[in-house]
């Protein structure tokens, strides 16, 4: 006879599986905010920004700011590249996430 199975502490599971996916998107959204240098602006100037840019339909305008992310991205990972050897919170690296500056922690 099969063992029934605990729907309970599936679900339970699933939760928080997810919470800490959200957990670590809030995280790594906070750490890209602080990383582009954006930490420096308000709350309501970053809002109204990338309500702009959500709202944005224009495909040239859009392949432009991706074109100019990627090369943020590829920049960073060149001049960062040994500081993924000496991760300090301990969370492994994941590729083409943000990573919080030098010296800066990256706690939102």
């Amino acid at each position: 006879m099969r063992k029934p199975r605990d729907f309970d502490a599936d679900l339970k599971a699933l939760e928080d599986k997810a919470r800490g996916l959200k957990t670590r998107k809030v995280r790594q959204l906070g750490a890209l905010v602080i990383a582009t240098g954006a930490d420096t602006l308000s709350a309501d100037e970053l809002a109204g920004a990338l309500i702009v840019l959500a709202e944005t339909k224009e495909a040239g305008k859009r392949e432009a700011w991706a074109r100019r992310g990627a090369a943020f991205f590829q920049s960073r990972s060149r001049r960062n590249a040994s500081a993924t050897d000496r991760n300090v919170d301990g969370a492994p690296a994941q590729p083409g996430a943000a990573q919080p500056a030098p010296g800066r922690k990256g706690t939102v």
